[in-house]
């Protein structure tokens, strides 16, 4: 187990999920932590989950909302004295079907919280701790955005972007802060569910190691990024896909 005593981090989109999970591994290994999502009740059971006001925090808001984002960095800051990990999960995916018949508002949308507003929360956090004291920013792509991704297009582009908006960010922001990706497969959560809900047995058939991830597999690969046993990883995407491309030759 890795040791984040001392240590701070934010997640987006960390209410349930991947992004629980990754509070939840964070904290075990010792740092405290900011959850951001919209619905505040959630948010509250969350912080219950992860052991209170002495671990973790909450800010509710909208992952594109410039005001939240700000709000969110500075409570960070308020709350716990520094800023050191930095984790980009919040992601929307609201669109299912061909991308040539998308609404064009549709598609700004997705890159909206998928791409721009992740360079805003790097801007915030680099800003207010990173920039000076210098940390870890941990971004959640997704295997769909190296390869086409069919009747997600959309969610596969803004996953492509963000990891060469991750690569760029590592190239400019060395040597103080590390920025690196993983790049999930598909998660049993509610988020993914369409894409196996009630078949799940067959989808998985498709996965070398037999099954579909879990939160917790993605929350570990998190976990070692921010931190310091990743002190020589920078701008590389770590793929989380039980094998799944060893079949396809991507």
């Amino acid at each position: 187990m890795r040791d984040l005593h001392g240590k701070t981090a934010l997640i987006t989109g960390a209410s349930r999920g991947i992004g629980l999970a990754i509070a939840q591994r964070l904290v075990e290994e010792g740092a405290r932590v900011c959850i951001t999502a919209r619905r505040a009740e959630t948010l509250a059971e969350a912080v219950a989950k992860l052991g209170g006001a002495e671990h973790a925090i909450a800010v509710p808001g909208r992952a594109d909302d410039p005001e939240h984002q700000a709000k969110a960095v500075a409570d960070t800051v308020e709350a716990f004295g520094s800023l050191d990990i930095l984790v980009n999960n919040a992601g929307i995916n609201p669109v299912y079907g061909r991308m040539i018949d998308l609404d064009p508002a549709a598609f700004r949308k997705v890159f909206e919280v998928n791409v721009i507003s992740t360079l805003a929360w790097v801007r915030e956090a680099h800003k207010a701790w990173l920039g000076e004291h210098g940390g870890a920013v941990v971004n959640v792509a997704s295997v769909a955005g190296l390869g086409p991704a069919a009747m997600i297009g959309a969610y596969g582009a803004s996953k492509a972007a963000l990891m060469q908006l991750t690569a760029q960010l590592a190239d400019e922001l060395s040597p103080g802060i590390r920025v690196n990706a993983v790049a999930p497969a598909i998660v049993k959560t509610d988020f993914a569910s369409v894409l196996y809900e009630g078949r799940e047995e067959k989808v998985a058939a498709g996965y070398p190691l037999g099954r579909l991830g879990v939160p917790d597999d993605i929350a570990g690969a998190v976990a070692f990024l921010a931190s310091p046993d990743a002190g020589w990883i920078t701008g590389q995407t770590l793929v989380l896909d039980g094998g799944l491309l060893l079949k396809s030759g991507v």
